[in-house]
């Protein structure tokens, strides 16, 4: 159909298939991650509130995560759970949610009203400090960016990404496990 481009569809399908093959056992792995952990959720699955976002967020997350696209995997995670308890609080009515929350406020208020431990507070402010980085702009002296952080690590960046998409994505199935989340 495109007149201007000389590749054909035999050489992208040779293209994809190579890329899959370099990766598969990885893939498989992260597969059967995901399947594992999402064990936790309910038998009927999960009630994603905040819309499309949060729901778009998640099944992309999941996505990233089994293709080893370990920094989306880290922002698409932080804003499912931004999305999802955010709107948790608004269609609860716990909160009076403003037009913008900040993400401290909403974890504040979820804590307040028995959602969150202690432990899920630490988890979600590591998770928006893993993604602030990459979404807004460091110096690499600041040790908060990736590239500083691999050299602090001493292990290459896509491990170091690798790790925190572990992370992100557990973190996220646990909170969509929770019980106000859970279908069944």
């Amino acid at each position: 159909m495109d007149l201007f481009s000389d590749v054909s569809d035999t050489d992208i399908l040779r293209s994809l298939l190579a890329d899959l093959h370099d990766d598969l056992q990885g893939r498989l792995s992260r597969v059967r991650f995901l399947m594992d952990v999402g064990a936790t959720l309910g038998s009927q699955g999960t009630m994603i509130f905040g819309g499309e976002p949060a729901a778009l967020a998640y099944g992309e997350a999941r996505s990233s995560f089994v293709n080893g696209n370990f920094l989306a995997t880290v922002v698409l995670c932080q804003s499912l759970v931004e999305h999802l308890l955010a709107a948790f609080l608004h269609a609860a009515l716990l909160h009076s949610v403003p037009q913008k929350v900040q993400f401290r406020d909403t974890l504040k208020k979820c804590k307040e009203h028995g959602l969150l431990t202690d432990q899920d507070i630490a988890d979600l402010t590591r998770l928006s400090e893993l993604r602030n980085p990459v979404t807004h702009f460091r110096h690499l002296d600041d040790t908060s960016h990736v590239a500083r952080r691999a050299i602090n690590a001493e292990e290459p960046v896509n491990t170091l990404l690798e790790g925190d998409a572990y992370f992100a994505i557990a973190l996220a199935v646990r909170i969509l496990a929770k019980a106000p989340f859970r279908v069944g």
